[in-house]
């Protein structure tokens, strides 16, 4: 009978921590953006990852930065996209999720952020709470797309204020 169930506790151990091990993998390959260099395992509630067919991946921060990746690797074709899922920063469907665009939490790359969720009741719980709206995936690339300029801008500024903070002027 305890043998049975240490057995039985090991499977389950193994069944829960192998995805999570799996799902870190992508941290571990690509630690950090090679647009912004962020930390990509601080940053895993909204990092994406990109599967091409030729069988290359890449690894972004954010849908800002995956938005870059996928303007200037127009002949590349993305096989999967997965992103981070804000509630528990499992990587998950990225054309599956409930985004959510806006709100009041400052985004990741971007002034008008784009949080991906697993489950839409997490999406609207977030929504009640910072506010935003709903979208599917196409939406929220299209967004990450309708800001590239804006967003751009403002991260050279806010670089621009760190490199003058540093010589001290």
């Amino acid at each position: 009978m305890k043998r049975s169930f240490f057995c039985l506790l090991l499977i389950v151990l193994f069944v829960l921590t192998v995805p999570y091990a799996y799902a870190q993998e992508d941290i571990q390959k690509h630690k950090s953006c090679p647009f912004c260099g962020m930390d990509r395992e601080k940053f895993a509630h909204s990092r994406v990852l990109i599967e091409y067919d030729d069988g290359t991946t890449f690894g972004a921060c954010s849908i800002h930065c995956a938005a870059v990746e996928l303007a200037i690797n127009i002949d590349k074709t993305p096989k999967m996209m997965q992103v981070g899922d804000y509630s528990t920063k499992k990587l998950i469907d990225a054309e599956k999720a409930y985004w959510v665009i806006g709100g009041s939490k400052m985004g990741v790359m971007t002034k008008r952020a784009k949080w991906a969720f697993e489950k839409k009741d997490d999406a609207e719980a977030f929504i009640k709470e910072n506010g935003g709206t709903l979208a599917a995936f196409d939406e929220a690339m299209k967004a990450a797309y309708e800001d590239m300029y804006t967003d751009t801008k403002m991260i050279r500024e806010k670089r621009k204020m760190m490199k003058m903070k540093q010589m001290g002027h």
